[in-house]
């Protein structure tokens, strides 16, 4: 008899707790989640190797002469040839991605403080014309 109090008791001690750290009771609360920014961009891999692509899958590309990682060289007629990959005035640097300013004042993505760029030259997802058109531009790729 005894043993089934002592059962009793543990059974009756056990789900108390269980159900007070289930609705709020005697438990400390959870820390608020805080929700990570989405990518501006994700790897393919292809036979070439991975790279990186915006959210459509149009291939992305560094500039050779953007070096400090701080602004954008390619204004005004470049922007033509070269379509920077925009940020909103709000976004955050999440990863390995950055925003950096253009001179124009708008905000772009950057990848490793590289500045990111698409180009009208490419028409569907996967396509890198771009790079046939000068070699100072490189895809963007995920070891760069």
């Amino acid at each position: 008899m005894l043993r089934c109090v002592i059962a009793a008791a543990v059974v009756a001690l056990s789900t108390a707790s269980a159900l007070a750290n289930s609705h709020g009771g005697g438990g400390a609360t959870p820390p608020p989640k805080t929700e990570t920014p989405p990518s501006p961009a994700k790897v393919i891999l292809t036979k070439q190797g991975p790279k990186l692509v915006d959210l459509k899958g149009m291939t992305l590309y560094t500039y050779e002469r953007d070096t400090t990682g701080k602004t954008s060289n390619c204004n005004d007629k470049c922007t033509e040839s070269w379509v920077p990959l925009p940020a909103t005035d709000d976004a955050k640097a999440v990863g390995d991605f950055t925003v950096i300013s253009r001179n124009d004042g708008s905000k772009m993505w950057a990848y490793r403080y590289r500045p990111l760029y698409t180009s009208p030259a490419d028409k569907t997802p996967g396509e890198a014309n771009g790079i046939a058109t000068t070699l100072q531009w490189r895809i963007a790729r995920p070891e760069d």
